[in-house]
């Protein structure tokens, strides 16, 4: 039988908690009780009262049923939030009109302008004869989005920064349904016609923590944390002259790359109560279901999400982003998220449901370089004796390359954006190692942990301290605290060169794993160490860049090895924009400088980059598909750097799909992809029969043999556990006025046959689609291994459109 507000998804969950609604009942915790889809008109008290009267069948009265609930789902997603024992939530999972019920953990936390400038630079560095579409994206057709509505899942917004005012705008679209809710230091005026909507979720958040401490959190939209109001401004940001960050760095013009577009805010993460709870936020599933279900309800057509799961990713029918995306998906919202900040470690990276656009991180080129100058020009010759002794204390930095070597010290350059300078001379140089208070751990003694420095040892010196353990800028507190000079960070050798800049609360700079290194060995083969540390300043035209970030999270896909993630690589490394006027630039508490402009790292901050060129896409062709968006992105991605290189990974290794997905993103080219990959609602559908064996609909059963995973009609090809033959098939829309025919070629991967029929493929009229076959044929020349993976490409080509698209496989 039909359920009744029947059906399509699954569920997902909240974090366990005590709620003193009911203390009695400890047992009780959050969980999300899915129902599907709604398929028909009914009102909200009807799908409200339907949802008590579920929960009635459970509890003990309908007082108790009315009380336990969190949130009814009424606009899309059918469904509730509510406190249940595990006996309850156990009996409604058995109901015929329940698709599942299930717990949550408390593991979901945001992913933490010449970007722009340069994304457009790079282009045009690398339009290898495609110059022309420079004239798909003049204002006339993309507008810089004006009138797009994207919607922010993040922290909130600083409504007051000159990057979200509304002068010029029009009136707000008519096709607008949402809200502006007040509340604390948020009034009704706090929105405008850039701002058009904003709420505001924490009724999971709440019964989990407890009431909310609005002594260090904003009970309303306003961003108290400064990481929604960067990644709103980064979307679509309007255009201000004459800013910088901390007195001086990235002086321009800032823009986001939707600078028209209106912004629908969706305040869902808060700090975690603590002795310092701005630090770092959180954000329960709960409260983002509710967000995302409000956002499709509003009419928004982008989201963009820079939050993912903390440790293993959940499954995708226990996920609340992907659920809630998919009913997005369903209504063509195209939903961007960020891929995670656990890398270079493979097999990390989260969001991972395909009908998510999952973006790793990259640098620009642009650094903020400080001159670091050791004491006279010394010569030292590295031996044994303290290659051992340098062995032990870095752990992971191998040093066989400078045994026995001789090293000329003069200068290196560091990376930083503090305000603070030391004079102009020489400091005594030391190891915060050999500064440590007794009782500090061995592995951690040169990491300047909170407390863990001797005054005596450390007064007005430059202390050498490396990443690892605790946050970057917790160090340079910890140095000031014990009366350091000045800080010199190092990169621990998974980091590479890849240097992400702080706000250090004192002088100071971060340095490469290799520069680290050489100043240790300095530091070790001098009996009286100095060092000097210049003024820093903002150079741009860095080279080689793009690179991937070391932090940005790395394939394969935990969940399903079918579907390549990341899907794309956008700018992520040392972003300048808008901030939160209520936190401090490095969100310490002892940190009390405010600023307008923060410069900061992570893939939330490569999300907002395609967010803004999915808005640009909507703009130009308001009626593509959610995939037919994804698909331009990924098949027009770069697989080179702006010097023609190609992309490389922080460490200096070459880059490949687990690293960037299909390439760096390239909005102009995306413009005029040529054809597109377009997958629907139904084979997301059967895509979930056969990755997990769920029907997430009560309209669509599974059929007894769904296609395999890998047969999604996606822009990326990956084949897990490859044993002999496989053929699939792939079906591209035309997309460009004109006629056209194209030609394939293939880059096989190592081992692997690939052969594609037909080889050339015509099209005479927009939106005429055309299929064809891939096989691929394991040769058995390659040594088989746990983790052997393979990769290579296949391009359609018509000779003004290049259509690429990935192709990685394992073995079986």
């Amino acid at each position: 039988m039909a359920p009744f507000l029947s059906s399509f998804l699954l569920p997902f969950c909240l974090f366990s908690f005590f709620s003193s609604s009911f203390s009695s009942k400890p047992s009780h915790k959050v969980y999300i009780v899915y129902l599907g889809e709604h398929t028909g008109s009914y009102a909200a008290e009807e799908i409200q009262e339907n949802h008590h009267g579920l929960l009635f069948s459970v509890k003990n009265s309908e007082e108790e049923a009315r009380r336990s609930i969190l949130y009814s789902y009424k606009n899309s997603i059918n469904g509730f939030a509510a406190l249940l024992s595990d006996e309850e939530a156990e009996i409604l999972s058995a109901r015929e009109e329940v698709i599942s019920a299930y717990p949550s953990e408390a593991k979901w936390a945001p992913h933490t302008t010449r970007s722009w400038e340069f994304l457009t630079d790079y282009e045009g560095l690398n339009q290898r004869g495609f110059g022309f579409l420079e004239n798909d994206w003049q204002p006339s057709k993309a507008n810089h989005g004006k009138d797009v509505i994207v919607g922010m899942l993040d922290s909130g917004i600083w409504p007051e920064s000159k990057s979200f005012s509304d002068e010029g705008f029009d009136p707000v679209p008519a096709r607008w349904r949402g809200i502006c809710e007040t509340g604390q230091s948020f009034k009704a005026s706090s929105c405008n016609r850039k701002i058009i909507g904003a709420r505001y979720y924490l009724k999971s958040y709440e019964a989990y923590y407890g009431s909310l401490n609005t002594s260090y959190a904003y009970r309303s939209p306003r961003d108290g944390d400064g990481h929604g109001t960067h990644t709103s401004s980064t979307v679509a940001g309007r255009s201000v002259s004459n800013v910088s960050a901390l007195g001086g760095f990235a002086k321009g013009t800032v823009s986001g790359g939707a600078p028209l577009a209106r912004l629908a805010v969706y305040k869902v993460c808060w700090p975690i109560p603590g002795p310092n709870p701005n630090i770092e936020n959180t954000c329960f599933e709960a409260d983002m279901l509710a967000a995302i279900d409000d956002a499709i309800g509003d009419g928004v057509d982008v989201l963009s999400i820079s939050i993912g799961s903390i440790g293993d990713p959940p499954t995708f029918a226990k996920d609340g982003i992907a659920v809630g995306a998919l009913h997005a998906a369903k209504r063509e919202i195209v939903v961007v998220c960020s891929a995670g900040n656990s890398g270079p470690k493979p097999a990390t990276v989260s969001n991972l449901a395909p009908w998510i656009i999952t973006v790793g991180a990259s640098s620009i080129d642009r650094a903020f370089t400080a001159e670091i100058k050791l004491g006279n020009n010394v010569i030292v010759t590295v031996n044994l004796k303290y290659y051992r002794l340098w062995e032990n204390i870095l752990n992971t930095i191998t040093l066989r390359n400078y045994r026995f070597s001789q090293f000329n010290y003069l200068k290196f350059q560091g990376q930083t954006v503090t305000p603070y300078q030391l004079e102009g001379k020489d400091y005594p140089l030391i190891y915060a190692g050999d500064a440590a208070i007794a009782g500090t751990a061995a592995n951690l003694t040169g990491q300047c942990l909170p407390n863990s420095l001797s005054p005596e040892k450390v007064k007005g010196k430059i202390l050498l301290c490396f990443r690892g353990t605790g946050l970057r800028a917790e160090k340079g507190q910890e140095v000031k605290r014990a009366g350091g000079a000045a800080i010199i960070l190092g990169n621990a050798i998974a980091n590479g060169n890849e240097v992400p800049v702080d706000a250090h609360v004192l002088p100071g700079a971060g340095v490469s794993a290799s520069d680290a290194t050489k100043i240790l060995i300095y530091i070790n083969s001098s009996s009286n160490p100095t060092a000097s540390l210049g003024q820093a300043r903002t150079v741009n035209g860095i080279k080689p860049s793009p690179s991937i970030a070391q932090f940005s999270s790395r394939g394969p896909n935990v969940l399903e090895p079918n579907i390549l993630k990341p899907d794309i690589t956008a700018p992520g490394l040392n972003i300048l924009a808008a901030w939160s006027q209520s936190s401090s630039p490095t969100k310490l508490g002892n940190d009390k400088r405010k600023v307008k402009y923060n410069i900061i790292s992570g893939t939330s901050m490569s999300c907002p980059h395609v967010s803004a060129t999915a808005v640009l896409l909507k703009s130009i062709y308001p009626h593509w598909s959610s995939s037919a968006i994804r698909s331009a992105m990924m098949t027009t991605a770069n697989l080179n750097n702006a010097q023609g290189g190609p992309l490389m990974n922080g460490d200096g290794t070459t880059g490949g799909p687990f690293d960037f997905g299909s390439g760096h993103v390239r909005p102009i080219h995306a413009a005029d992809p040529g054809l597109v990959y377009e997958a629907s609602y139904q084979d997301y559908l059967l895509f979930m029969c056969a990755s997990t064996g769920v029907q997430m609909d009560f309209y669509y059963p599974c059929p007894k043999d769904p296609p395999l995973p890998y047969a999604l009609n996606y822009p990326s090809v990956a084949v897990s556990r490859l044993n002999g033959t496989v053929s699939i098939f792939r079906t591209v829309t035309n997309v460009a006025q004109g006629k056209f025919q194209y030609r394939v070629s293939v880059d096989n991967p190592n081992g692997i046959s690939v052969q594609i029929s037909p080889k050339s493929l015509k099209f005479n009229d927009v939106g005429e689609k055309k299929s064809f076959k891939i096989v691929l044929k394991d040769k058995g020349t390659v040594m088989r291994g746990n983790g052997t993976y393979v990769a290579g490409s296949y391009t359609w080509n018509d000779g003004v459109h290049l259509v690429r698209s990935p192709i990685v496989v394992s073995f079986g």
